[in-house]
């Protein structure tokens, strides 16, 4: 049986703020911080999932550390950190390290408390940051990107998978593109958690998700907060294609 998906926006970073997306891969504000202590201290599936993934990127390392820490002190629970999960753009706030710089940076903004051993990063590979090729902020590859890793979480073991990702990425990933306005921007706050199952018809090779009806009723017909960078994102790669 494939698993269960807990999909994850990381929390506030200081790109989210101001437009000051000029920040290489930023990491989380103090709200941010104060989100993911929320967020773990009301997540019902500490217990339950048995792998943890993040990209990269530092943000969504942080989010997955600060709110799933009860999760991840269980030592039968990897952590894995996969780049197909990335965010979607060039930009450089969205611009990660490289493995080397990545590994260096991380105890500088994890707590003194947690084993930084835990993260797996053996699928950062070189030239994953670079933008360009399968990894480019263009509409082809990130479709190609989304359904890779979709079929990867299809193929995996566990019942219960919680991955940390982007708010961007996140409609490429569900093929949802609902909540995509200018009056929106994406459809996901920051630490916002869905759940989602693979439909009926996936396979190993073409595999496709939907939120779950419960994941929809609990979060009823709210509406996320405006986020322009997010929004830019979706219209940049958009005109791209366009132009192209």
């Amino acid at each position: 049986m494939p698993p269960k998906l807990s999909l994850v926006r990381h929390a506030e970073g200081f790109h989210n703020v101001d437009g000051a997306v000029y920040i290489r891969d930023a990491v989380l504000t103090e709200k941010g911080i104060s989100q993911c202590r929320n967020l773990r201290d009301n997540f019902p599936y500490h217990n339950a999932v048995e792998l943890v993934l993040a990209s990269p990127m530092r943000r969504t390392i942080q989010t997955a550390v600060l709110s799933f820490g009860p999760t991840l002190a269980r030592a039968d629970v990897p952590f894995l950190v996969i780049p197909q999960a990335q965010e979607a753009s060039d930009l450089p706030c969205d611009t990660g390290h490289s493995l080397d710089e990545l590994q260096k940076m991380l105890p500088q903004i994890l707590p003194d408390d947690f084993d930084v051993s835990k993260i797996n990063m053996d699928a950062v590979e070189d030239g994953w940051n670079s933008k360009t090729g399968y990894w480019a902020f263009e509409h082809v590859a990130l479709k190609q990107r989304a359904a890779d890793l979709r079929s990867w979480l299809f193929r995996r073991q566990e019942q219960h998978i919680l991955l940390v990702t982007h708010g961007a990425f996140l409609h490429y990933l569900t093929e949802d593109w609902t909540g995509d306005d200018p009056n929106r921007g994406t459809a996901y706050l920051n630490c916002e958690v869905r759940q989602f199952q693979f439909t009926p018809s996936s396979t190993e090779n073409v595999a496709h998700i939907q939120e779950t009806v419960e994941s929809q009723k609990s979060r009823g017909a709210s509406v996320p907060e405006h986020d322009p960078h997010v929004l830019d994102e979706l219209e940049r790669v958009s005109s791209k294609e366009s132009n192209a």
